[in-house]
C-alpha cells in the first residue's frame, strides 16, 4: 500500500484539539481533506481551539477541510454531516471515531448526567457515526475506521476505581471487535489505537494535577500511529487492539524521545495497559 493519505477524505469526530487535531494535521500534511466534526464552534475558556482554528491549520499544511459543528450523540446531526461530506468530497475513505468524555469517578460519585454523557459520546456517537459513515466507506478503496477505544482488559482492577467510564470506553472497544467481524469480507479495516503512557492533553488537565504534563507525552506520537495504521491494507490489518508504541515500533521507530513532553523525564502508563 501507498505510505501518504494524499487524496483521502477523513472523517474525525471530536476533532478540535488534542489527539484528533494532531491525527487530522499529520494527514493533512499529506494532502487529505478533513472533516473535523465537533461541538466546538467558539473559543473556550479554558480550552484552545475550534473546529474553525483547525481547518485553518488543516489548509495552512496542505490539506482540505470541512468544519462542521455536530453533536455525536445527536443521529440527526451525524447523518447531516455525513450529507455534507459526501456532497462536498464525493466519499469518505477513513472514519477516526476520536470523540470521547471521561470522568473518573467511582460508583457513589458519578452523577446519572455524567454516566449518560460517557454512554452518549463514547458509546452511541462511536456506534451511530460508524452507521452513519459506513454506506460511504463500503465503496472506498481501502477504508478505515480507527477508534481511539484501550484494548479489551477485564481486570477488575481497570473497573474498580472508575466503573461507568471503562464500561464506555470498553463500548467503543467492542465495536471494534463486532465491526472487524461483520464488515471483513467487504475489505472494511475496524482497528483501535490507544497510548501506552499518557498523552498531554486539554482533556487532561480539566482532571486536575493527579499527572503533571512533564509525564506525558505529545499528541503527535498517536498521530504517527494513526498514520501508519490508516496507510495499511484495510483486508490484511482490522480487528486489533493496537498500542502507538507498538505499531511504531513495527514501522521502524525505535527512539520515543521526541514525543516526550519532557525528554527524559519518568512517563506515565496510560489506563488499561499492563
Amino acid at each position: 500500500m501507498t505510505e501518504t493519505l494524499a487524496g483521502k477524505v477523513i472523517f474525525i469526530s471530536g476533532g478540535s484539539r488534542g489527539i484528533g487535531r494532531a491525527i487530522a494535521l499529520r494527514a493533512a500534511r499529506d494532502g487529505a481533506a478533513v472533516v473535523i466534526a465537533a461541538k466546538t464552534a467558539k473559543t473556550h475558556p479554558k480550552l484552545e481551539g475550534t473546529i474553525f482554528s483547525v481547518a485553518e491549520e488543516i489548509e495552512a499544511v496542505g490539506g482540505e477541510s470541512l468544519p462542521l459543528q455536530v453533536d455525536i450523540r445527536d443521529e440527526q446531526q451525524i447523518r447531516g454531516a455525513v450529507d455534507k461530506t459526501m456532497h462536498k468530497f464525493g466519499g469518505i475513505d477513513i472514519l477516526v471515531n476520536n470523540a470521547s468524555a471521561i470522568n473518573l469517578t467511582g460508583t457513589l460519585e458519578t452523577p446519572s448526567r455524567r454516566f449518560d454523557l460517557m454512554f452518549g459520546v463514547n458509546v452511541r456517537g462511536t456506534f451511530l457515526t460508524s452507521q452513519a459513515c459506513l454506506p460511504a466507506l463500503l465503496q472506498a478503496d481501502n477504508p478505515h475506521i480507527l477508534n481511539l477505544a484501550p484494548p479489551l482488559n477485564l481486570e477488575p482492577k481497570w473497573f474498580k476505581d472508575h466503573t461507568a467510564y471503562t464500561m464506555s470506553k470498553y463500548g467503543m472497544s467492542m465495536c471494534v471487535l463486532g465491526m472487524a467481524a461483520e464488515f471483513a469480507d467487504q475489505g472494511l479495516a475496524v482497528n483501535a489505537l490507544w497510548p501506552r503512557t499518557v498523552i498531554d492533553t486539554a482533556a487532561l488537565r480539566m482532571l486536575g494535577d493527579a499527572i503533571a504534563p512533564e509525564q506525558c507525552r505529545k499528541p503527535a506520537i498517536m498521530a504517527d500511529a494513526a498514520h501508519y495504521v490508516l496507510t495499511r491494507d484495510s483486508r490484511k490489518l482490522s480487528g486489533r487492539f493496537l498500542i502507538d508504541e507498538e505499531v511504531l515500533a513495527e514501522a521502524g521507530v525505535s527512539d520515543f524521545a521526541s514525543y516526550a513532553v519532557a525528554p527524559g523525564a519518568e512517563l506515565a502508563q496510560d489506563l488499561f495497559v499492563d
